[in-house]
């Protein structure tokens, strides 16, 4: 793990830092700033949201802030095992909540979406990939990302999990085994925009079990700050938003099959969909203004 050794007390005493004063803290945020970048990776992976990322990174420099870190031996090794256990919690959280119709979640204040960070993700693993690792439980998930694509030895993914190393490799094996039987996306947006259409209309209809057909066991809703899975749980959160459905229109979002929410001539939200064996795989949904503004929507 040689990406994480950092010189410690003799750097801090050559430029002057050893005086306990606020430059100590100066010290501290010019090293975390080092590792920030490998740290948001790390986040955005586990998380597949640039906003979660954020907020994850956040709350370890908060921890950090805290701790004496003259003691911390290894601050890229702690740093990550931090976010880790920042991000488990997370995932956590959001498994726990999973159950819930979509309008139960009033999405909160995020950053604006980071379009490169995202390009990065979707290109590091793919659409498939990410589909996956939404239906992986939150320790899976984590010793996969942090073993298959950052190294991290069992070792240390263990001590983020409460499990032995020998289970923390067995959490990653089944992992990669999902991953590994993982179906491509659907391409073909002819038959997207039937599936779309079909989606749409049980929405207007309240049709729930013309809904739960069209979308994969397994789906997944994602808002700003919540996800909801499973065809059930978002069927129903979907049909609560039946009212508002004669304002939808078919739609491309950044050249994907979506609906767009139009109001007063402007879109309000968008929904944009992934598929898989011709069924809605992913709905991702925006609805903060400054980003729905920054989408390229037409509508077809």
């Amino acid at each position: 793990m040689g990406d994480f050794e950092f010189p410690e007390r003799n750097e801090r005493e050559e430029n002057g830092n050893g005086n306990g004063t606020e430059s100590d803290g100066e010290f501290l945020a010019a090293r975390f700033e080092t590792h920030r970048p490998r740290l948001r990776a790390v986040a955005h992976r586990m998380l597949g949201s640039s906003a979660e990322a954020d907020d994850a990174v956040q709350e370890a420099w908060f921890r950090l802030s805290r701790t004496d870190s003259d003691r911390v031996e290894n601050l890229g090794g702690w740093l990550t095992t931090v976010v880790g256990r920042v991000c488990l919690d997370m995932l956590r959280a959001r498994k726990s909540r999973a159950e819930e119709p979509l309008e139960a979640v009033t999405p909160a204040p995020a950053p604006g979406p980071d379009p490169e960070q995202d390009a990065v993700l979707a290109d590091s693993v793919g659409v498939a990939l990410l589909v996956v690792l939404e239906t992986l439980t939150p320790a899976e998930r984590l010793a996969f990302v942090l073993h298959d694509l950052f190294a991290v030895p069992f070792d240390e993914i263990a001590s983020i999990v409460g499990r032995t190393p020998t289970a923390a490799r067995q959490l990653a094996s089944r992992a990669r085994r999902r991953v590994q039987g993982a179906p491509a996306p659907d391409t073909d947006l002819v038959r997207q925009r039937v599936v779309a259409d079909a989606f749409l209309a049980a929405v207007r209809e309240g049709d729930f079990d013309a809904l739960v057909k069209v979308l994969d066991p397994d789906v997944v809703a994602r808002s700003e700050d919540a996800v909801t899975a499973g065809a059930a749980s978002v069927a129903a959160g979907a049909i609560s938003f039946a009212h508002f459905a004669h304002l939808a229109r078919p739609a491309l979002v950044n050249g994907a099959t979506a609906i767009a929410l139009i109001v007063d001539a402007r879109p309000e939200r968008t929904l944009t969909f992934t598929f898989v064996h011709d069924r809605i795989a992913v709905i991702d949904i925006v609805t903060a203004p400054e980003k729905v503004a920054l989408l390229d929507i037409r509508l077809v």
